[in-house]
């Protein structure tokens, strides 16, 4: 692995995923190879006897190259709730995950991980998302749904992740609302309040195009 990128957001459906897929398209078109992780989600469906996320099954088609799916999301839970309620029979432990990392590292040159919900979302009793993100040693991309509110969440969470002493390498900008009044001063608020890059705005769109949205990056 050369680079490796780290996905939290301001707060659930902030639009990690998009990002993420936009990412992974981004380095892809460098000539980059490149696998996604989303080792966490809740709200799974069963198919072929199997628990799978629709987030992670985008991801896992994304990759430079088939990957096993157990790898990319090695804690799949049915019901769509936060991972500490969802998992109480089989409780998430950041061991295995590092584990399952360190195997994805050495098959490509980018890995990007996604987290779960916000950089405080619980994923047992004791750990939540920024021990996950610690664990995995990875720089931080914070993506911010522009949304009413969105200053707040931007601002909260970029502090968060100083406190957490884990490096944030930039921001990304998801338009989430398609009535949002004043978008582009909100973004120009959040720029002017955090110390890091903005990496990229991604526009509304009503279904997904990532190789545009990764046209918007710029890293």
């Amino acid at each position: 692995m050369e680079q490796g990128y780290f996905i939290t957001g301001t707060d659930t459906n902030a639009g990690k995923t998009w990002a993420t897929i936009a990412l992974m398209r981004y380095f892809k078109q460098q000539g980059k190879t490149v696998v996604g992780m989303k080792p966490v989600a809740a709200g799974c469906s069963m198919q072929n006897g199997k628990l799978k996320n629709e987030d992670a099954l985008l991801i896992q088609e994304n990759a430079s190259f088939k990957i096993d799916y157990d790898l990319i999301n090695p804690y799949a839970y049915e019901l769509p709730v936060s991972p500490h309620i969802a998992g109480t029979t089989n409780p998430v432990k950041l061991a295995s995950i590092v584990e399952y990392f360190t195997v994805l590292k050495e098959l490509v040159e980018i890995v990007v991980v996604e987290g779960a919900g916000g950089w405080y979302a619980p994923l047992n009793d004791h750990e939540d998302i920024s021990d996950l993100a610690k664990a995995l040693a990875l720089p931080i991309i914070l993506v911010v749904g522009i949304k009413l509110g969105c200053i707040n969440h931007a601002k909260l969470t970029y502090l968060a992740i100083q406190h957490s002493g884990v490096p944030c390498a930039g921001w990304i900008a998801v338009c989430v609302d398609p009535h949002m009044l004043k978008l582009n001063e909100n973004i120009d608020t959040i720029v002017t309040a955090l110390d890091v890059p903005l990496l990229g705005m991604l526009p509304w769109l009503e279904s997904a195009d990532f190789d545009l949205l990764a046209s918007k990056l710029a890293l």
